[in-house]
């Protein structure tokens, strides 16, 4: 199922609305849906794409999370509407989480992230050997 841009939009509008006012706090540039499609370029077309990202930069401190993505998982793994409501708010609690370590001076959710990143990179490179050698 595929949910349009102001569909996603609204479900994103009302998961913000759920989540304490507070973590918003110091977020200045909001929280904000585009329109791109982000992969990752160091997987193959099509297997990993960047949802959203925590931005703090001189526009400010803020949250970008890219419907495009979204959408091609959506249509790669046959998404339904609770799967991408669910997608979305872990998404936005990822992001959030970000937000709030920067804030507090800390990065453990940046490190773990780049370790998943580091594992995925491996495992698939390990598959491509292998595809190679068949």
């Amino acid at each position: 199922m595929l949910l349009t841009f102001d569909q996603v939009g609204e479900a994103l509008d009302d998961l913000a609305d759920a989540f304490p006012p507070v973590l918003f706090d110091g977020l200045n540039g909001g929280v904000n849906l585009l329109e791109d499609a982000v992969p990752d370029t160091e997987f193959p077309a099509g297997e990993m794409y960047i949802l959203g990202e925590y931005c703090d930069d001189l526009l400010g401190k803020y949250i970008n999370l890219y419907y495009g993505s979204f959408a091609a998982l959506a249509k790669s793994d046959g998404w339904n509407a609770d799967t991408w409501v669910d997608e979305l708010r872990t998404t936005l609690a990822h992001e959030l989480t970000h937000h709030l370590e920067a804030l507090g001076g800390l990065h453990d959710l940046d490190d773990r992230d780049a370790a998943e990143l580091a594992a995925w990179r491996a495992e698939y490179a390990a598959e491509a050997d292998t595809m190679e050698e068949e």
